[in-house]
């Protein structure tokens, strides 16, 4: 069994005491006493505190998603349906209370980067992992777009009772099949001369330098550039 390092034995520890004392100061002192771990070195682990902690739960719940994601053959599955499954186990394995904690925090002005970054890094793997190789605008569309949806289902699992979350899966299928529709109006006014009227001003030569072999993607907190 491979040994825990001090970052994760910390942030176990913490979870216990975020449902009553948040992501924050005292939780961070908590975890430190109920590890032995010196709060010097847990500050090592995180700088920020509060926000260091809460974003390194965040990832911990990415990497337990892309590992449930391998585990599922998805071979028979529309695209569409892939994307609301990763969703659904990203939300699975998810802690509510833990969750809503955390975007209280980000929610702050001081942290709202930090909660974009934690949003747009999950959209992004969801992507990854299913494959995605676009190169062009699609690239931030597909995350936006998915950023948004993932957001909004997030809000609505927080305050859903039903069991086993039925309410908050049929919320999800609704916000994709949504999007599905807008994509199809996108596909449609494709190649027509209002496509290539738009196409032929700002946003075609924005996209244009997009497309540009090794063209460095506009600058975004964190590691965008995957």
């Amino acid at each position: 069994m491979t040994e825990r390092s001090d970052a994760d034995r910390l942030l176990d520890a913490a979870l216990m005491h975020v449902p009553f004392d948040g992501w924050s100061e005292a939780t961070l002192r908590a975890a430190s006493q109920d590890t032995g771990i010196p709060i010097e070195v847990a500050r090592q682990h995180f700088p920020r505190g509060a926000v260091d902690m809460a974003f390194a739960y965040h990832k911990r719940g990415d990497a337990a998603m892309v590992a449930a994601m391998a585990e599922r053959d998805m071979t028979g599955l529309r695209f569409r349906d892939r994307i609301a499954l990763a969703v659904r186990l990203r939300l699975e394995g998810a802690d509510r209370e833990l969750v809503r904690r955390g975007m209280t925090l980000f929610a702050l002005p001081q942290n709202m980067a930090d909660g974009s970054r934690a949003l747009w890094e999950t959209a992004g793997l969801v992507w990854e992992t299913l494959g995605d190789t676009s190169q062009d605008v699609n690239w931030y569309t597909k995350r936006a777009t998915l950023s948004a949806v993932y957001s909004s289902t997030v809000l609505y699992w927080l305050g859903d009772e039903s069991e086993g979350s039925a309410a908050t899966w049929e919320f999800l299928d609704r916000r994709i099949d949504n999007v599905m529709k807008i994509e199809e109006v996108k596909g449609r006014v494709r190649g027509t001369k209002i496509w290539e009227s738009v196409m032929a001003g700002p946003p075609g030569k924005l996209l244009d330098m997009i497309r540009a072999p090794g063209a460095p993607r506009p600058g975004y907190p964190g590691r965008w550039d995957r």
